[in-house]
């Protein structure tokens, strides 16, 4: 089951940013600590944008481009807009998150270049586009006006590995604090991905790890809100 399956499964409003970036979250934090991990191992880097690689010392990686952040001017731009020239093949994973906002119409990912706030920010965008495919990670790579970002393909596929109960309740609690959610598509979002049986209690999750884990959800205003998350 990919993203999109998920999407359908918990009646995600794909034109609602907040949405759909909740359903990629929990994804993408464990897929981009993997990654740290992995992949980047504290060593530098070098694009190489005319082959379409990054390295991490020796180790070399196949790259999307998709998109900048610059400085002087404060904004976003889409790797689809390719104000660089780069040939369609390093700009696909750009173009195909813009397909999804075009069907979705969903402003964030069809505008070539707005404003960087909290919300709308290379990394989350970043979040978005690959967490909406399969198989990529992604990297900042900062430059003296700005950033940009490149999602990273043909990694260890334990880059993408399940994580087991304390490393999700460690997700969890860090991606609750840090971003406005729908904490209910999070959670059952993150499940899917992590392929982790569960079940509707009213209004908690049970979440079959080794050890079961009770969601607990409580009404504010019209969101549900995680208010307690332990094992049973």
């Amino acid at each position: 089951m990919d993203m999109k399956e998920f999407f359908d499964r918990l009646s995600v409003d794909r034109s609602n940013w907040r949405d759909v970036f909740s359903a990629c979250l929990g994804k993408m934090m464990c897929v981009q600590n993997a990654c740290a991990e992995r992949v980047v191992r504290n060593e530098d880097w070098n694009v190489d944008l005319e082959r379409g690689v990054i390295l991490f010392d020796t180790r070399e990686y196949p790259i999307q481009f998709i998109g900048s952040e610059s400085k002087s001017s404060g904004t976003w731009l889409w790797g689809w807009e390719n104000i660089n020239q780069f040939p369609d093949s390093l700009i696909r994973l750009a173009g195909d998150t813009r397909k999804c906002g075009e069907v979705w119409q969903l402003e964030a990912l069809t505008v070539d270049e707005f404003e960087l706030n909290d919300i709308f920010n290379g990394h989350n965008l970043s979040i978005v586009a690959c967490g909406l495919a399969d198989g990529y990670c992604y990297y900042r790579c900062p430059h003296e006006v700005g950033a940009f970002f490149v999602g990273i393909s043909d990694v260890p596929d334990e880059v993408f590995a399940p994580v087991d109960l304390p490393r999700f309740v460690s997700v969890v609690t860090q991606c609750i604090e840090q971003f406005a959610l729908d904490h209910r598509i999070f959670a059952e979002a993150f499940l899917l991905w992590n392929r982790t049986p569960y079940e509707a209690d009213g209004d908690a999750l049970i979440a079959h790890f080794a050890q079961d884990l009770r969601i607990e959800f409580e009404r504010a205003d019209d969101d549900l809100r995680i208010a307690s998350i332990a094992t049973l």
